[in-house]
């Protein structure tokens, strides 16, 4: 039988099959043992082959290959990752300009994860009902920022409503990954998509404007409008794990896109001379923040490569 991980509580998984039937679900002893560069050799999203034992559990033997899968660092072992979800067609991340504040280092961490891994990415920008007009005028700068780079992006308001039906015609008929730190609103979000999923909300703390995680383990979700969304824990970092400091270039499109403008075939784009991505910084064409966040990340690497 084939099924879908639709939830993964550590040791035990949901599936879900073609026809709608659930089934809780193990893995098979010897699969446990093929894994060694994840922490968690399955992760929802997966499609796998299970048969179902004499108690009504099912044995999962197989997983299919992937389309593709987004990581984080693993929270307990350092030098490994952890798949939060994969087979994704488009992932949503929510950003709040206040309480608490997405920072740029967050989405562009994310952005560059989500290129890594093809995975086509929407900024929605949430509480756009809570904002005076300092905060909306930021919001118009995060909007035309990343605009410009190509990504798509749309303000909406989980309170006010505004542009949800326009969200649901982009979540409707495929998978998506909905993410984003706590306190964003996220399952706020997702329980005005689908009234009938009533995930559990919380408020941000008046002490550190910090979100309190509400989710706990990834899990899929059916639309009542067609569709299959995946809820992620509320994410505090992703760390950049399995690329090299020569890649990271690739998945920052204006960087990439100024690269065969530079003097030299290898050039990071740190301190060399005629530099095509430091002159297009001087003069406007990429954003200061963007560049900062990329030499960041060339930073972080180096010093990942060292340990």
């Amino acid at each position: 039988m084939t099924g879908r991980v639709i939830k993964s509580t550590g040791s035990w998984y949901l599936l879900r099959t073609e026809n709608g039937e659930n089934y809780k679900a193990r893995i098979r002893g010897k699969f446990r043992l093929d894994n060694i560069q994840h922490t968690n050799p399955l992760a929802v999203g997966d499609f796998v082959d299970f048969e179902v034992d004499s108690d009504g559990f099912g044995v999962i033997s197989k997983i299919h290959e992937r389309k593709n899968y987004i990581i984080r660092r693993s929270v307990n072992l350092s030098k490994r990752s952890h798949i939060i979800a994969s087979n994704i067609d488009k992932a949503f991340l929510v950003v709040t300009m206040d309480n608490p504040k997405t920072s740029f280092g967050f989405i562009d961490r994310f952005l560059v994860t989500a290129e890594a891994y093809h995975i086509p990415v929407v900024l929605l920008i949430n509480k756009m009902d809570a904002y005076n007009e300092d905060l909306k005028e930021e919001a118009e700068f995060y909007q035309l920022l990343y605009e410009e780079i190509g990504y798509e992006t749309m303000k909406i308001s989980a309170q006010s409503g505004l542009n949800i039906d326009k969200l649901k015609t982009e979540l409707q008929g495929i998978t998506s990954l909905i993410s984003g730190h706590s306190g964003v609103g996220k399952s706020t979000l997702m329980n005005v998509l689908n009234p009938n999923l009533q995930l559990k909300t919380s408020e941000v703390s008046d002490f550190n404007q910090k979100g309190q995680h509400t989710t706990t383990f990834a899990e899929m979700y059916e639309w009542p409008f067609g569709g299959f969304c995946i809820d992620t824990p509320g994410i505090k970092e992703f760390g950049l794990v399995e690329m090299e400091k020569e890649e990271i270039q690739q998945y920052f499109p204006e960087i990439f896109e100024q690269k065969s403008n530079c003097r030299f075939d290898n050039c990071l784009h740190v301190n060399e001379p005629k530099c095509a991505v430091i002159e297009a910084v001087e003069n406007g064409k990429i954003a200061p923040s963007r560049y900062e966040n990329y030499i960041g990340f060339l930073e972080e690497i180096e010093e990942e490569n060292k340990n």
